[in-house]
């Protein structure tokens, strides 16, 4: 397999990549990753400079690929690693730029090793993971980090001597309900009466929910949401990275992959909810309002969600990271991986036992949830 960097998807036909995906998945497809690009997303605003890694075959065909960046911050990666850059700066060693597989500013999990259906898997995989390490070291960065990957990936990085890293999310699955009530009906009875008071207070508000497409967004609707996503940063002192033309692009070029929630007062739009979905699960991205309503968030964000996914067949839904408060509503924890290349001997070595002492205390902790789970035995999951 012959390699290549490419600065930009530019320089990759749309069709060529896409076909290395596997089950839609929103967040890997060119449209999505090229709009980064194309509205300063990714770049000296963000940090965030493209270095995808391309592999090609004997003739020419793409073959392989992974989604690669050379990092000048932490920002946007949901893997924190504060504490080791802040290490390194103690010490007075570089830890910026860095390099990462990842999607910018989307802790879901997914494929990081993007390979043709004709590609054996575990030779591909290899290959890659070896080349991420040789361009690395080549380019004298401190580390290598592939965030959010599928545990089938594993293997590869282990053959590099990277170790992982876990963490936990919460996340909803299908067990085949033919309707909220359904599901509803799994939980025990302090968690389902809880659910539907939260319904009923947000029915009893006035407000009206619309569940709408990407190619159903006009761009009032766009304009109004955006709004609301720049609200939540401003609220919380962070920076909204993701730009306006940006939806608009996708929204266009993926309609049918992106699910969104809008709350109405009346005419007004007061509330909105972004979601992205695969062939299969459904990822909740980001949320905003005008104002605070009783459980408006929890009906926009994840009850709406879960009706979709079981209107629509998917299986899985993702809300984002984080909120121990979705065990309560039916999201059970669920581990999450990443793995780690680090240059310099004695920080690989510190590192490397933070993360065997950090690893049984995720597990620890997602089993102590487990143990909460909102679910009649069996648990669905």
């Amino acid at each position: 397999m012959r390699f290549e960097i490419c600065a930009s998807l530019s320089h990759v036909e749309a069709n060529d990549w896409n076909a290395l995906i596997s089950d839609g998945d929103p967040f890997l497809r060119y449209e999505f990753l090229r709009a980064l690009e194309r509205h300063d997303c990714v770049g000296e605003r963000t940090g965030w400079h493209p270095q995808h890694l391309l592999g090609f075959d004997q003739s020419g065909v793409l073959v392989a690929a992974m989604p690669l960046y050379l990092k000048t911050n932490s920002y946007g990666e949901f893997v924190f690693d504060w504490a080791w850059a802040d290490a390194y700066q103690r010490y007075g060693i570089r830890y910026y730029p860095k390099l990462v597989s990842a999607v910018p500013f989307t802790p879901a999990t997914g494929a990081r090793m993007l390979l043709h259906p004709a590609t054996d898997p575990v030779s591909g995989r290899d290959a890659l993971a070896a080349e991420a390490v040789r361009l690395a070291t080549s380019l004298g960065v401190s580390s290598y980090h592939c965030l959010f990957h599928r545990p089938e990936e594993l293997a590869a990085y282990e053959a590099q001597s990277m170790p992982r890293r876990l963490g936990c999310q919460y996340h909803w699955h299908n067990n085949g309900y033919a309707n909220f009530d359904d599901f509803l009906s799994a939980l025990s009875s302090k968690k389902r009466k809880n659910i539907r008071r939260e319904r009923r207070l947000v029915a009893e508000s006035g407000l009206t929910l619309k569940v709408l497409s990407g190619s159903e967004m006009d761009e009032a609707r766009w304009a109004v949401t955006h709004r609301f996503y720049e609200s939540t940063f401003d609220r919380r002192g962070g920076f909204a990275t993701l730009t306006l033309p940006f939806f608009q692009e996708i929204g266009e070029t993926m309609g049918d992959r992106l699910v969104l929630c809008l709350a109405y007062d009346g005419p007004r739009e007061v509330a909105g909810a972004i979601c992205l979905r695969s062939d299969t699960a459904l990822y909740g991205r980001h949320w905003g309002c005008d104002k605070d309503y009783d459980s408006l968030h929890f009906e926009a964000c994840y009850y709406q969600g879960i009706e979709y996914c079981i209107g629509n067949g998917l299986q899985r839904f993702e809300p984002g990271a984080q909120g121990e408060h979705k065990v309560h509503r039916g999201f059970l924890p669920t581990l999450t991986y990443s793995s780690h290349w680090i240059e310099n001997e004695g920080m690989r070595r510190a590192i490397d036992d933070f993360l065997e002492r950090e690893g049984p205390a995720v597990q620890d902790y997602a089993a102590q949830l487990m143990a909460h789970s909102p679910y009649r035995a069996p648990s669905p999951a």
